[in-house]
């Protein structure tokens, strides 16, 4: 294979690199013997100010986080969790996340992780298909889980309070409010255990449970986009490999004191490596946000903490970028950020570096890929609108969508797949699925890009939200991107609607920003002045908000749904 990328690494950056044979606690533990005293976790007490009180940071160092680990380890170890068992790991971006993270793996078991937004319906799926005996939830989410419990294998349930890692006196006024509120208190079912209570009488020596590189690490559940969620098998090998890809990647990240803006949750594949795992790597410090949404919270935590890494999705740039009061806050401490989920339109990126003078670049990656597998060069060429290079050890190439047997010429359309140790051992009992994903040892992503003739890659869109209008294949995000270009726009999602006679056209659905207006008309009109005709919307519509999964990226297959529905109910009258 002839990888033309490489010309454009940039110095430093090696083509390939050594990868341990070692458990991906190894992250932890080495930073942690080294850096005892550097500060690993700072968890989001700055968002909480009291009129009269000092800010208040709630810290944890490295040495406290490994002593944590090791006996949240050998509790579960006391409970009867086995090698290779599920643990599901219910929680917000918290302290308790990383503590059950890293001590569910040093205990030889392997993490389920569960979206904290999911409902009952869905948290009884992820238990019901891992096979999970042992669950970390969050006290505000006692109730959902015992909705569901009978109907899963649970044995052990470990319950957290979000308070638990408060300073003294703002957990003191944290109980205080939570006293008045009607239905606060959660009272336990026997047998069940409160964090804190599992911790208290444990050895800070690990337990004595061997792990290979090649054990499953992480069940990470995709997001269903073509049906009922599956998860990806990722190994300790998988994990570690794409957290040195990563930091090879990025120039200053190279056992720097670093901090990592984590507004991402990190039961998404993304923060998991691009925040969790990467800063155990660097012993650097976890900045905490619980709420991906509070953006008052992001915005002090970066003036406050001053993070030099801050991966995100386009949607959290764009708020950003267009928040009233974001002049009040010096954001000036970002010298990267990582963006991925979704297409990053040029005019985000732009705004977005113009406020903080950090580099905005965008990657690309997938949940079966641990998930980085390309992005732009930090400081070398970063050419806006594309996804960027493959990163060390990792082999890109195109199939055409036809029959996906063919490599297409350079510039031409077709099916992104990739090769490299960060992608999954497969599907989580699912052979076919597998089969049909994993062809040769290149993970079809069933993403079309192009590559241009220097080797970086433009995802053009999903195979299957390809709008086919009249015979033209339309890809939403071309529609997007120009939308985005409108200096009315916020957000924009293109999908395509039944027509009579195209067979498909494009309509548009578009979130103005504060205080803009614009017509349909107005859009359209834009569109045409950008676009080919048969590209250009018929209908568009607008929208207060966008449906977004929960960090941040636009849910076309909602829109896609709705219409559907539309439709339906029409013909029935």
């Amino acid at each position: 294979m002839d990888r033309v990328w490489y010309k454009h690494y940039e110095t430093g950056v090696p083509h390939t690199l050594d990868y341990p044979q070692a458990p991906l606690y190894k992250l932890l533990d080495d930073s942690a013997a080294e850096y005892p005293d550097r500060t690993a976790i700072i968890f989001g007490a700055v968002a909480h100010k009291l009129p009269g009180q000092p800010l208040m940071d709630a810290s944890m160092s490295f040495r406290a986080l490994r002593d944590a680990v090791n006996r949240f380890a050998n509790a579960l170890v006391k409970l009867g969790v086995k090698k290779g068992d599920r643990v599901a790991i219910y929680l917000p971006n918290c302290p308790q996340f990383a503590i059950a993270y890293f001590g569910t793996l040093k205990a030889g078991a392997v993490i389920a992780p569960v979206n904290p937004i999911y409902t009952p319906r869905e948290l009884e799926f992820i238990l019901q298909d891992s096979g999970a005996e042992t669950i970390v939830a969050l006290s505000q989410f006692y109730p959902k889980l015992q909705e569901v419990r009978s109907k899963t294998k649970l044995k052990n349930v470990i319950v957290a309070n979000i308070k638990e890692y408060f300073p003294g006196f703002l957990k003191t006024l944290f109980t205080l409010a939570m006293e008045k509120k009607e239905g606060h208190r959660v009272d336990l079912a026997a047998g069940d255990h409160w964090f804190q209570d599992v911790l208290k009488d444990e050895s800070t020596v690990p337990p004595n449970v061997p792990v290979q590189a090649d054990d499953n690490a992480v069940l990470l559940y995709t997001g269903g986009t073509t049906g009922l969620p599956k998860a990806a098998q990722l190994s300790h090998h998988n994990l570690y490999a794409n957290a040195l890809q990563l930091r090879a990647w990025i120039p200053f990240a190279k056992e720097a004191n670093e901090g990592f803006l984590t507004a991402l949750p990190m039961f998404h594949s993304y923060a998991m490596t691009t925040c969790l795992n990467e800063a155990m790597l660097l012993a650097g410090t976890l900045i905490l946000i619980p709420n991906p949404r509070d953006l008052e919270h992001v915005l002090k935590a970066i003036d406050r903490h001053k993070p030099s890494f801050f991966p995100g999705v386009p949607t959290l740039y764009t708020a950003i970028n267009n928040n009233p009061n974001v002049s009040k806050y010096d954001l000036k401490s970002i010298k990267a950020c990582i963006s991925g989920a979704a297409g990053l339109p040029l005019e985000v990126a732009k705004r977005f570096g113009e406020i903080t003078g950090g580099r905005l670049v965008e990657g690309y990656g997938l949940s079966e890929a641990s998930p980085v597998v390309t992005a732009n060069p930090v400081y070398g060429e970063n050419r806006i609108g594309t996804i960027g290079i493959p990163v060390p050890d990792t082999d890109v190439k195109l199939l055409d969508v036809d029959t996906g047997q063919n490599e297409v010429p350079v510039g031409e359309p077709g099916e992104l797949c990739i090769k490299g140790p960060q992608v999954m051992k497969g599907y989580w009992n699912k052979p076919e699925e597998t089969a049909s994903t994993l062809r040769d040892g290149w993970l079809h992503t069933g993403d079309v890009a192009v590559m241009d003739e220097d080797g970086y890659f433009r995802i053009v869109d999903r195979l299957k939200e390809m709008i086919i209008s009249g015979g033209y294949n339309i890809y939403p995000r071309e529609i997007e991107e120009v939308l985005y270009q409108h200096p009315a726009v916020l957000e924009a999602a293109a999908i395509g609607v039944p027509d009579s006679y195209r067979g498909e056209s494009a309509k548009a659905f578009v979130v103005l920003k504060p205080g803009q207006t614009a017509t349909a008309e107005e859009l359209i009109a834009f569109c045409k002045q950008n676009l080919a005709p048969y590209k250009v919307p018929r209908s568009l519509e607008f929208r207060d908000a966008l449906p977004k999964t929960m960090i941040g990226k636009i849910l076309r297959r909602e829109l896609v749904a709705e219409e559907k529905a539309k439709l339906a109910a029409a013909e029935k009258k």
